[in-house]
């Protein structure tokens, strides 16, 4: 028997910077723009909505931030009006150096086939995102895994 509680994707990285500074990551544009989309509207805040654009992709999205507990939790409603899922960041401090996070993308839509290929995509998709904050936060190193996710030329 399937439940609602077992369709969700999840990705969790430990990150070695102060849990302020993975939790600005997430919500600035400024930086987020380093490891993920290219450009946002504005930093994350409760009950408002932001759009983030993937340029390299001619894709924007509509992001409404639901839940923003500082240096705790974020949650966001995002997807197609038909299809809006949810994305919740758990930031846990080990120490005043080391940052657990978790994020899990949940509520997909349709029938089995299609919320496996969602789940799918959404832990490979945030597994890159994790990567890419880790490498720089931890590096400044800009490892364009989302660029180079879907590199022009491929099929």
């Amino acid at each position: 028997m399937k439940t609602e509680n077992n369709k969700f994707a999840k990705a969790e990285m430990l990150i070695r910077k102060p849990v302020s500074e993975v939790f600005q990551a997430f919500i600035d544009p400024q930086i987020t723009s380093n490891f993920w989309f290219t450009k946002g509207s504005g930093k994350l805040e409760e009950n408002q909505k932001t759009e983030w654009t993937w340029e390299m992709y001619g894709f924007s999205l509509s992001v409404k931030t639901v839940v923003l507990q500082e240096n705790k939790k974020i949650v966001i409603e995002w997807g197609n009006p038909d299809e809006i899922t949810l994305v919740e960041w758990i930031f846990s401090p080990l120490n005043e150096n080391e940052t657990f996070v978790s994020i899990t993308n949940s509520g997909f839509h349709g029938d089995t086939d299609k919320i496996i290929d969602q789940v799918r995509n959404s832990t490979e998709g945030f597994t890159l995102v994790l990567a890419g904050a880790k490498a720089y936060l931890e590096h400044n190193l800009h490892l364009n895994l989302v660029l180079d996710r879907f590199p022009k030329g491929l099929a």
